[in-house]
């Protein structure tokens, strides 16, 4: 992708052509208001160049509620340390990747995963980690207010796994027999139906490199960072707890976009 000249060049070029003058910036006032008035703008447009130069990099969003609001399933210290400090490496991490590649500079995140079997190994472990942390925190909601499925994401799961309970316990295993870190999903497979399945490190089943393929719709963080303060090595006990915070509105709304399109 080619990226246009900065302002700066612009800028520079200008002067040097006798173009940009005091009249341009409105200035009419002497030599020393022309040289003051140029020198701010100059600023200016450099700044905003150095702003558009930027607008491809991904940023780390606040979390959609306060770092205790999912106490006591998860506790504020961790939610803390997960956001603030794990997901932001992973932000950097991406952003440095894509300065070695200004043909990705502004691609959505989603088309990248897609093709990253041929990408560096920064885009799989960093720009996975960036999405898949994007999609976990607003997957959740403060206990006791997530409601339940619409009657919609009801219905397909009753069809693909008899009950909701029954998909949990799907949900948990996956969780829970993931070897080492790696992350537990529900997703809209490519044949249109609902499935579990679980990734390792930071892979998404948005990747090429998948082993099934699919739209997530849940998708919980099996990462020790995840619960260690509280659980320590008792994954199983994280992941039962986890429904209590879940977000079913976020993940009908997935599901209804998944099945439409």
């Amino acid at each position: 992708m080619t990226r246009p000249p900065s302002l700066r060049t612009a800028l520079i070029a200008l002067t040097g052509a006798g173009l940009f003058t005091a009249a341009a910036c409105g200035e009419t006032e002497g030599p020393a208001a022309n040289s003051a008035s140029a020198g701010a703008a100059a600023e200016t447009a450099a700044n905003a160049g150095e702003e558009q130069a930027a607008d491809w990099r991904f940023t780390l969003a606040p979390l959609p509620y306060a770092y205790d609001a999912l106490e006591p399933v998860i506790d504020a210290e961790t939610m803390e340390i997960h956001h603030g400090r794990h997901h932001q490496a992973y932000v950097n991490g991406l952003n440095g990747a894509l300065e070695a590649r200004p043909d990705l500079q502004g691609v959505a995140l989603e088309d990248i995963l897609a093709q990253v079997s041929g990408l560096p190994a920064a885009f799989r472990n960093h720009g996975g980690g960036h999405w898949n942390h994007d999609f976990f925190w607003n997957s959740m909601t403060a206990p006791g207010t997530g409601g339940e499925p619409s009657e919609a994401l009801a219905g397909a799961i009753d069809e693909a796994f008899g009950s909701l309970d029954a998909m949990k316990e799907a949900f948990n295993r996956a969780g829970g027999g993931q070897f080492g870190s790696g992350w537990a999903w529900l997703i809209v497979n490519e044949a249109g139906a609902l499935q579990v399945t679980a990734t390792p490190n930071q892979d998404n089943p948005l990747m090429d490199v998948a082993g099934v393929r699919g739209t997530p719709i849940l998708g919980n963080d099996v990462w020790e960072h995840a619960y260690y303060l509280n659980y320590r090595n008792r994954r199983g006990d994280y992941l039962a707890a986890w429904w209590d915070v879940v977000d079913w509105s976020a993940a009908s709304e997935r599901y209804s976009a998944a099945v439409e399109n």
